[in-house]
């Protein structure tokens, strides 16, 4: 994607006010800014921001991802003061792996998807924009729904690069498209700095549909398969979600019927398999390791599906009522894919109200509200590490380093998956925390923690670094947290909503 100058936004937003009629006072009102703030940027003297550009796109029914790429890139931070209790509710928002593979699998339906209540993060910008550039018509609808119609041909020579290698979910194009094109070249997948993590099972699982994938310099080269519509029956050799998800898609949009064993159950598949179901996909064994899947060679539906809410998010909120000790009521929980987390947690001393179960707007996933309340923490007597669903949540497993440290006692935490990950969490240290790093996969924890303030840079990894703003909640004083790109990769306007309920962060550039 070209780079705009300052001056290309200041025209764009301005004819398209002229387009719908408008002035600036109207516009302003739609934004919920001033006429000052849209005559600045009009003028060329402010860039808007990512939420501006967001209702931009909501209010003219078109993207503007390409204004987020201005003359004058800045760095947002956040400034934290922190000490405060928090109080009232908040709601968790749709999940963000669901969201990025049923963007993904919309490639699959030449009818039109529209996608409701879609989490607005920079993951799901970086997908968007590497739609819009191989043909896709990505229209926003309005803040967070988004209707998604494919082209009968994709233009796969047009890929956005840039958007493609910030992105590790860009592997899993390779399973919508398996046989889109005899070749193409798919770049090398980028995200969170976690250590190495092979895409080999992603390749062994796709060859069992015929793919071929040659790696070269920043590149895969990938040669397509001939259509078929014989049955297969394999075995994942890692029980991943994306390889799961990848080879679900492939299977998909094959006639015959595919057996996939220790195939992911969590949250993001199901998710895949109850929208691929409404496409009229023949799938069962959702909610096991064996998946059954009857697939058709073209599907043409119009289609809205509402991906369930995220239990990773739950579990950061969940974190931050209990670091600042407080009465916080964290509503849509999916509590199937939390009860470990949960079960962990009152054995360490954790006190909190359960509601009674009701239906998420996907019709299928069981949601709860949680309400935390002030407990006095004590050490897990055993070791915590993390299991595929039904156990432990990988992605949750940072967060009981914070709530570790506020337990009296040690804690060995193991993240036996990621190289990097436990070696991040030291950073919480500067807060005030003691973790003793044990070798590359192991933490010891000590509590209870004095958190203190400190200015520290965002590891290049979403969920230590979401763990570092939650501690900062606790931290008396001003902390500041540099660099929240990660961040808001995979949260949408999570110190807005922690704000809500009585936290103090706000937004700076240098």
């Amino acid at each position: 994607m070209n780079k705009q100058t300052t001056a290309d936004a200041g025209v764009i937003v301005r004819r398209a006010r002229f387009e719908k009629g408008w002035t600036q006072d109207q516009l302003a009102a739609e934004l919920g800014t001033t006429s000052v703030t849209i005559q600045n940027i009009e003028e060329n003297l402010q860039d808007p921001d990512t939420k501006m550009l967001q209702g931009l796109e909501a209010i003219f029914g078109r993207s503007f991802a390409s204004l987020e790429v201005g003359a004058k890139p800045q760095i947002t931070h956040l400034r934290v003061h922190g000490g405060r209790q928090l109080s009232g509710a908040v709601d968790v928002n749709s999940s963000k792996n669901a969201g990025v593979a049923l963007l993904c699998a919309s490639l699959l339906n030449r009818g039109t998807t529209t996608l409701r209540r879609l989490a607005r993060i920079e993951e799901v910008n970086r997908i968007v924009e590497l739609l819009i550039s191989i043909g896709v018509e990505c229209k926003w609808l309005n803040a967070n729904d988004l209707q998604i119609r494919r082209p009968a041909m994709l233009d796969l020579e047009s890929m956005d690069v840039e958007a493609a290698r910030r992105t590790r979910s860009v592997i899993m194009l390779l399973g919508p498209l398996l046989d889109e094109s005899k070749s193409y070249s798919l770049p090398y997948a980028g995200g969170c700095d976690l250590g190495t993590r092979t895409v080999q099972p992603h390749m062994h699982a796709l060859r069992e549909f015929g793919l071929r994938v040659d790696a070269h310099a920043g590149s895969y080269e990938v040669h397509a398969p001939d259509p078929d519509a014989r049955d297969r029956t394999f075995v994942l050799t890692e029980r991943g979600d994306t390889v799961t998800e990848n080879a679900i898609m492939a299977a998909a949009h094959r006639e015959g019927t595919t057996t996939i064993r220790n195939a992911s159950s969590n949250y993001m598949v199901q998710d895949l398999c109850f929208y691929l179901q409404e496409l009229g996909v023949d799938v069962t064994g959702i909610g096991s390791t064996t998946l059954i899947i009857r697939g058709r060679s073209r599907i043409d539906v119009d289609i809205e599906y509402s991906p369930s809410e995220d239990p990773i998010e739950a579990m950061s909120l969940i974190t931050a009522g209990i670091v600042t000790n407080s009465e916080v009521t964290i509503r849509r929980v999916p509590i199937e894919f939390m009860e470990i987390e949960l079960s962990v947690l009152e054995l360490m001393g954790l006190k909190y109200r359960k509601s009674d179960e009701y239906a998420a707007r996907n019709g299928r996933t069981r949601l709860v509200d949680i309400t935390t309340l002030p407990s006095i923490l004590r050490a897990s007597t055993d070791k915590i590490h993390p299991m595929p669903f039904p156990g432990l949540n990988i992605d949750n497993l940072p967060f009981f380093a914070v709530v570790a440290a506020c337990a009296e006692g040690s804690t060995l935490i193991h993240d036996w998956v990621y190289e990097n990950r436990a070696i991040y969490l030291t950073e919480l240290n500067r807060l005030g925390a003691g973790i003793r790093l044990l070798d590359p996969h192991r933490i010891d924890v000590s509590g209870p923690t004095r958190w203190r303030a400190a200015e520290i840079g965002c590891p290049p990894a979403l969920r230590p670094a979401a763990c570092l703003l939650i501690a900062m909640l606790a931290a008396k004083g001003t902390s500041e947290l540099r660099n929240i790109y990660v961040i808001e990769r995979g949260y949408e306007d999570l110190a807005e909503r922690l704000n809500a309920i009585g936290a103090a962060i706000e937004y700076f550039q240098d």
